[in-house]
């Protein structure tokens, strides 16, 4: 059985070169799209492409409830998110891998939660992301010589429009990072008390900057960032253990009002 889950985002669609798939349904509508289950480097994951196979669905019309539960349903624990980021710092560079462990959220119309009611929990999200597996993403992304920042404050805006540049100079006076799919993916994974991590790739700045990069460097650097995804988890995986010695598990404890 799977129980780490992979969510990929922009640029990675596509995992491992042998899964089986499966169609879950759940209470909140469909996935995004089918779960593959298959190997990678010996350990068992289920990936789900956040965007759909064909990147058909915008990042405002996810449906993360969706996504969540059915990895949680396949008896996923522990999920990385990967997504691509523009920078909101100089020296947060394009090329660059940021493992951030805070996040704003700037949405607007999303479904933030599944305790709708008439069950209403309140859980705490004063330190987001698993402590355990984001310090081993970033240390494998070390050893590998990967440029990597091991903290980051990443902003979650709606989109799917970019920032004006005075959105974005104000966001900057906050975070580090900028993208439009981390919330509420995060916080639903603490809902269900599951370990969540992101490895955030930097495609370029954001709108702040006076050099700003164009579509076609935007679409190398995705394309470096890839591979380099790629052997993090490839490499980060075996130490990815299924016990869990971190608090994620515990999220639910005391939140039942």
């Amino acid at each position: 059985m799977a129980y780490i889950g992979i969510i990929g985002g922009s640029g990675l669609y596509d995992l491992m070169p042998e899964s089986t798939k499966k169609v879950i349904e759940t209470p909140f509508g469909n996935p995004s799209d089918a779960v593959e289950i298959g190997e990678v480097n010996g350990v068992e994951v289920a990936f789900l492409p956040r965007h759909g196979k064909k990147h058909t669905i915008p990042p405002h019309k996810v449906n993360y409830r969706a996504n969540i539960w059915a990895l949680h349903e396949l008896g996923v624990e522990r999920i990385i998110g990967l997504n691509a980021v523009g920078s909101l710092r100089e020296d947060y560079k394009p090329g660059e891998i940021v493992i951030p462990d805070q996040y704003i959220d700037f949405t607007k119309r999303r479904d933030l939660t599944f305790y709708d009611g008439p069950q209403v929990y309140h859980i705490s999200e004063a330190d987001p992301f698993c402590p355990e597996m984001n310090s081993i993403l970033y240390d494998t992304a070390r050893n590998l010589k990967i440029p990597v920042h091991n903290s980051g404050t990443y902003i979650t805006i709606e989109g799917p429009r970019f920032s004006t540049r005075a959105e974005s100079k104000m966001f900057r006076q906050f975070a580090d990072i900028i993208g439009m799919t981390l919330v509420p993916e995060v916080s639903l994974a603490g809902e269900l008390a599951l370990c969540y991590s992101v490895i955030a790739s930097i495609t370029d700045y954001d709108v702040w900057s006076t050099k700003p990069v164009d579509a076609r460097e935007v679409m190398n650097i995705m394309k470096q960032n890839d591979h380099k995804v790629r052997d993090i988890l490839f490499n980060a995986l075996p130490l990815i253990k299924k016990e869990r010695k971190c608090s994620c598990s515990l999220r639910l404890d005391n939140a039942k009002m």
